[in-house]
């Protein structure tokens, strides 16, 4: 019995408790009497007025001779028979009956209340302290749940953009199945796999693909939860959870986030012999020990495998690392097509163009865009799922909801007009940017409005001109700001953080720095770094550090000189286009690109 429940019924006996008081206080059983003191009786029955006496204990009820009632006590061991023949009074003229106890519900009630409170008290402290003996006596055994008999509804048809992962993971689950086929060319089933890439990318889906593809048991079961405080629990988990798995072998067991008790061993406080450190010392024993004899196969995801100690990633644990990186065009078409597949599509939705306007989502963000137009097609009353909705859902996943009954005054609007028009403009005129695909003026989240670019292709390798654009694309609402209205706002803060963030990797790990050269640097301190051993120290030396903030410096510097020269020579073209944002507040596709297109042509290139 639970404590809530056991409350419950407490709280309604009281309740009973408090009514059954009421009822007997309003509603008694019997009409009052008048009460008299014994020394009246003894008078009464003295001048022979008394003819009748009915003793309940120390309680009398006096009958008189005119029939009227009255009720009295005498002392407690005391015979009413004495009382009178002490008096004078004759026993015989007065009849006295003696009547058994009377015992009223209430008052057997009340005498056994507290029986019945302390047996409840004692039933309630056996109970949980035999829930308490069994979680202590259960603390060591492994929680990880086997999904085989409740197999999710994933294969690996939903599964897209991640091809080359699928085609491992299906190699996987053939190994389970046929054995056979392998084991004629003298392959041996792998041990390990680990899954690794962003957030988002699909590492737990896959996982559940396989969850729904596999015909063996699937135990499912999360890093932290191995990790207890009392010393040994974790390591006592993973021996009972390889110990399961092993008697349903052949088994396949997923580790979600095992970075939580895989991180390099030596990283903490607590030298080598705290609790985390022994459960992963248990877990390399039991993945790769001195019992090979084995047909379990481990899963594990992560997103920070740099991170994971080196003996947990030898081969022999995890032979297979499959990274599951953020989709392409193609890869995002893919997952679209996946997602949007049983909704209801308006004709002129096209997958491939929204996969276009995607670049960098994860598969997570793609259904979380998808889900959001159906919302907002909903919202509408559609009976379909619209091009508009996608497009909006786009943004939404990117700065959030419109915030469109925010008060925004005149003159901020116009602020924010100009420096979004400075974004755009800038973009437009320098040969290395990316094409600006939208410009808005309306509030999302804490922006008030953004300036979207899309690359025109999928790419990993920025040119040091590429990186150079990027900054004085940022650049470019400050500059806006202070040629038009002659000072800045806190508007580009957000702007200036990124270019700083840009341009000190340019110097610090890209070797994109005329002054320092072909360096990399660690510009903060190394405690507990990617979980290392600590070290309070810098990467670099003092004059180093000053050199990296003199290079940065000129790049920000050479960025902001570029967006000047570029809205100086198309100061028409800008308030053209902020005027344009004033009056429709958001600006894209094709008329956004004739206008840019325009101004391309009228000003020449800035290299």
């Amino acid at each position: 019995m639970t404590r809530k429940r056991v409350l419950g019924i407490a709280r309604w006996l009281l309740i009973g408790v408090g009514i059954f008081f009421l009822v007997q206080y309003f509603w008694p059983d019997s009409p009052e009497i008048e009460v008299l003191k014994i020394s009246q009786v003894i008078q009464l029955a003295q001048d022979n007025q008394v003819s009748k006496i009915e003793v309940n204990g120390d309680y009398l009820e006096v009958v008189t001779t005119e029939g009227q009632h009255f009720s009295s006590r005498k002392e407690t061991g005391v015979s009413i028979l004495q009382l009178l023949e002490q008096s004078g009074v004759a026993a015989g003229s007065i009849e006295i009956e003696v009547q058994e106890p009377k015992f009223s519900f209430l008052t057997i009630f009340l005498s056994l209340l507290p029986v019945l409170v302390f047996a409840a008290l004692i039933i309630y402290m056996v109970r949980k302290s035999r829930g308490a003996m069994s979680q202590m006596m259960n603390i060591g055994k492994s929680q990880a749940r086997n999904v085989a008999e409740n197999k999710p509804d994933v294969t690996f048809d939903d599964m897209a953009g991640a091809e080359e992962a699928k085609q491992e993971m299906e190699e996987i689950v053939e190994f389970l199945r046929y054995p056979e086929k392998f084991a004629k060319l003298g392959a041996k089933i792998p041990r390990g796999v680990l899954l690794s890439g962003p957030p988002g990318t699909g590492k737990t889906l896959i996982s559940r693909a396989i969850a729904g593809e596999a015909e063996v048991p699937f135990f499912s079961i999360s890093g932290s939860e191995f990790v207890e405080m009392f010393v040994g629990v974790g390591a006592s988990r993973v021996r009972d959870l390889f110990t399961r798995a092993r008697a349903a072998a052949p088994a396949i067991i997923f580790i979600d986030e095992i970075d939580a008790v895989g991180r390099r061993r030596g990283a903490g406080m607590g030298g080598g012999n705290d609790e985390r450190e022994q459960t992963l010392n248990q877990i390399l024993v039991q993945m790769d020990g001195f019992d090979d004899r084995t047909n379990v196969i481990v899963i594990a995801a992560t997103n920070r495998p740099d991170i994971l100690d080196t003996a947990l990633l030898r081969p022999g644990r995890f032979d297979r690392r499959i990274m599951l990186d953020l989709p392409d065009t193609k890869g995002r078409e893919a997952i679209l097509q996946v997602h949007l597949k049983g909704k209801p599509l308006a004709p002129e939705v096209d997958v491939l163009n929204l996969a276009r306007q995607t670049h960098g989502f994860s598969g997570a963000d793609l259904a979380n865009l998808v889900n959001e137009a159906a919302i907002l097609a909903a919202r509408e009353g559609s009976l379909d799922v619209q091009f508009s909705h996608l497009t909006e859902s786009i943004d939404r996943v990117i700065g959030g909801p419109a915030r469109r009954s925010r008060e925004v005054s005149e003159r901020e609007r116009k602020i924010v007009a100009y420096h979004e028009a400075g974004h755009a403009l800038v973009a437009a005129q320098l040969p290395d940017a990316d094409p600006v695909h939208k410009v808005t003026i309306v509030p999302r989240g804490g922006a008030g409005g953004f300036t979207r670019l899309l690359p025109e292709e999928d790419r990993t390798l920025f040119t040091k001109g590429q990186f150079q654009a990027m900054l004085a694309v940022m650049m470019g609402g400050h500059v806006s700001e202070e040629i038009v209205f002659g000072e800045v706002t806190n508007g580009a803060s957000n702007d200036l953080q990124k270019a700083n963030g840009v341009a000190r990797k340019m110097v610090t790990e890209y070797g994109m720095s005329p002054g320092l050269g072909p360096r990399t640097f660690e510009t903060g301190p190394a405690m507990f770094a990617m979980g290392q051993e600590s070290d309070m120290g810098y990467g670099c030396s003092d004059a180093s550090a000053e050199k990296i903030d003199v290079e940065i410096g000129n790049l920000l510097h050479k960025a902001l000189e570029t967006a000047q020269e570029v809205i100086e020579s198309n100061r028409a073209k800008l308030s053209q286009l902020a005027e344009r944002l004033l009056a429709e507040e958001t600006i894209e596709g094709q008329e956004l690109q004739r206008m840019l297109d325009e101004s391309r042509e009228e000003t020449p290139l800035v290299a």
